[in-house]
C-alpha cells in the first residue's frame, strides 16, 4: 500500500468523525462508487486516463452525483482523489479508510490463514479464541492456503500467531538442527 493511501484515509475519517457523520453510510456509497468504477472500464478508464482533465474527471462525478446522490462529503473526497490525481487508488483507499474507523471503534483487523474453508461455527470459535488472544474486538478476513497443513496463522497488524502444522514443523526442525 502506497503512504498517501493512509493519509486520505485517516484525513476522510476525521471529517467524518468531526462532522458526527454515519460513517456506516459513507462507507457503503463509497464502497459503491469503487464498485461501479470497478464495474464499467469505461468509467476506470476515464477517471484514470491522465489525459482527461481533473476538471472533466469531476464534471462525470457530479454527473453520476445527480443520480446517485452521494453525500456532499463523500463527493467532495472523491474530488480530492481526482485532484490530486489519486483516483487509481480508490480500492487502497477504501480498505484503509474501513479499517480506520474500525481502528478508532477499538475493532482490530486479522487476517487468518487456514488450510481448509471453515463453517460459520468453526469461524466463530476460532474468532472468539483471537479476541480473547488480542484483548480486543477483531474483524477478520479468511485466507486458505494448502501449504500450512492444518491448524492457523492469524496475522494482527505486525504480529503473526503461528498455530499451524508447518510453523510447528519450521520450530521442530530449528531445534534439531540447533
Amino acid at each position: 500500500m502506497a503512504a498517501f493511501v493512509s493519509r486520505y484515509a485517516r484525513a476522510f475519517a476525521d471529517v467524518v468523525t468531526e462532522k458526527k457523520l454515519n460513517a456506516v453510510e459513507l462507507e457503503q456509497q463509497l464502497m459503491a462508487f469503487g464498485a461501479l468504477c470497478d464495474g464499467n472500464a469505461e468509467l476506470r478508464e476515464a477517471f484514470e486516463n491522465p489525459s482527461v482533465s481533473a476538471k472533466q474527471k469531476i464534471a462525470i462525478l457530479d454527473g453520476l452525483n445527480k443520480k446517485l446522490a452521494f453525500n456532499a462529503v463523500l463527493r467532495n473526497f472523491v474530488a480530492v482523489l481526482i485532484d490530486h490525481g489519486r483516483i487509481g487508488a480508490l480500492d487502497e483507499v477504501i480498505a484503509a479508510f474501513h479499517a480506520e474507523m474500525q481502528s478508532r471503534a477499538g475493532v482490530q483487523q486479522a487476517e487468518v490463514t487456514t488450510t481448509r474453508t471453515l463453517n460459520d461455527q468453526e469461524r466463530e470459535g476460532l474468532l472468539k479464541g483471537i479476541q480473547k488472544i488480542a484483548g480486543t474486538k477483531v474483524e477478520a478476513i479468511f485466507k486458505e492456503d494448502k501449504t500450512i497443513l492444518g491448524g492457523a496463522v492469524v496475522r494482527i497488524g505486525s504480529t503473526v500467531y503461528d498455530g499451524s502444522v508447518r510453523g510447528r514443523l519450521d520450530r521442530l526442525k530449528e531445534v534439531l538442527v540447533g
